[in-house]
């Protein structure tokens, strides 16, 4: 059917029924961009994105640490400070990205996983992870030490 496509506001071909109706056939009704359509109206990159983006994140978490998807899953299930658990980054005590260990992989909250990366609050952070019994490698010494040296 010719008609205007309600996205882009062009005269072309555009379907006379179901989830495109009204929409041509490379115009995505999410990003508005002339693309082929995959499936429900959407482009494939849009369509990823709002199908899929949780398990592509895990999968490249996964493949970039080397560890397996229980394992992702078990240590990113909730921060080990606070015990948020809908946003959970995957933190290596030792800053080693390559010492996957269970040892060295916590799952903190985006809060605590910048703050462990802060220099104002990495001592705050360091010691919660030293009580839950975490051994939590000495990064530098005290900047306090550099500022105000014995004399």
């Amino acid at each position: 059917m010719f008609g205007i496509c309600k996205n882009c506001g062009k005269e072309k071909n555009v379907s006379g029924s179901g989830k495109i109706e009204g929409l041509c056939n490379v115009c995505c009704k999410r990003c508005g961009r002339e693309k082929p359509i995959h499936a429900k109206g959407l482009c494939d990159g849009c369509y990823n994105s709002v199908f899929y983006i949780e398990k592509v994140k895990e999968q490249n978490m996964i493949k970039s640490h080397n560890i397996d998807k229980e394992k992702y899953r078990k240590i990113t299930a909730n921060c080990i400070i606070c015990g948020f658990g809908k946003i959970i980054d995957l933190h290596h005590i030792d800053n080693n990205h390559k010492n996957n260990t269970d040892s060295d992989l916590v799952g903190l909250c985006p809060n605590h996983h910048k703050m462990i990366h802060d220099r104002r609050f990495r001592k705050e952070i360091e010691s919660i992870l030293k009580d839950k019994g975490y051994n939590v490698p000495e990064t530098y010494k005290d900047d306090e030490f550099f500022k105000n040296p014995p004399s």
